[in-house]
């Protein structure tokens, strides 16, 4: 089950990734830390912000975004400003990307980044599309 995380834990990871979230991602966060949702293919996943409130969250928040962004990031082929926000048990990744004109700022768009292959394939125009 996941839970709401206040916005100081989002903003920690926005810094840590020096790259700002979406606000459909950040709304979603502050309501559900993490979770799951299904896409035609398949369940993920959603990592969730480390959130170090108490320790029943500590524990519930380890395998967090940063964690699972850093660990795609060694693989090779994942995308450059690319952020990891979901898995689905065999390697592929949800993710985020950078907008063009704002490398900055991580675009609304919901990606597939197949860990085999390194391709990248859009699949939602928002966290909001994907069923949970």
């Amino acid at each position: 089950m996941a839970f709401p995380v206040d916005e100081e834990y989002i903003n920690d990871a926005e810094q840590q990734l020096g790259l700002k979230f979406p606000v459909t991602f950040r709304d979603k966060l502050k309501i559900e830390n993490g979770g799951e949702v299904e896409t035609a293919d398949d369940v993920w996943i959603i990592y969730p912000v480390f959130d170090k409130t108490d320790i029943k969250r500590i524990k519930r928040t380890t395998n967090n975004i940063i964690l699972e962004t850093n660990e795609s990031r060694g693989w090779g082929n994942f995308p450059p400003g690319g952020v990891a926000i979901g898995g689905n048990g065999s390697g592929d990744r949800l993710i985020l990307l950078p907008k063009d004109k704002d490398s900055t700022q991580l675009s609304d768009k919901i990606y597939f980044w197949s860990h085999e292959t390194g391709e990248v394939s859009e699949i939602a125009k928002d966290i909001n599309e994907l069923s949970d």
